[in-house]
């Protein structure tokens, strides 16, 4: 299913098994703060926070962002997941120690940078399917590739 959010990026969701080996390579670490970029309908933050993390998601769409909200309170995440309805661009990524992003080849490389700039040494990137050109890889798994910053 393709969903065209505020900005005409399309939301397609991540399968299933890519979000599952996606929370398996992150190797969470309960308490840690992880954040999807491009949240959609939450369910890599569901994931996320099942695994420990207090989980952050930045998703533009206030109708994703919704159903999102749905499946925390369904789950019973409210305390371990924080919707932020805003531009992932705007956002401080200081924080987090796992982030996670299913991209297009449109923006990895201006997302590269940002998270050079603002990520911690050691932090952890889980990109689905598309590619940085510049960041370690440390693992893939069916086309799930982990990044040390």
């Amino acid at each position: 299913m393709i969903v065209a959010t505020p900005q005409k990026v399309p939301f397609v969701p991540s399968s299933w098994y890519h979000v599952e080996t996606m929370i398996e390579l992150a190797h969470i670490e309960p308490g840690e703060l992880a954040v999807d970029l491009g949240s959609g309908d939450g369910r890599i933050l569901l994931l996320l926070a099942q695994a420990g993390a207090f989980a952050h998601g930045y998703e533009i769409d206030p109708l994703l962002n919704e159903k999102a909200r749905s499946k925390m309170e369904e789950n019973g995440l409210t305390e371990k997941i924080t919707l932020h309805e805003k531009d992932f661009w705007e956002a401080d990524l200081s924080s987090y120690s796992v982030v996670t992003i299913y991209g297009m080849d449109s923006i990895m490389e201006r997302l590269e940078k940002k998270l050079q700039k603002e990520l911690r040494p050691g932090s952890r990137v889980l990109s689905n399917i598309f590619e940085f050109q510049n960041l370690k890889i440390k693992e893939v798994k069916n086309n799930v590739r982990l990044y040390i910053v």
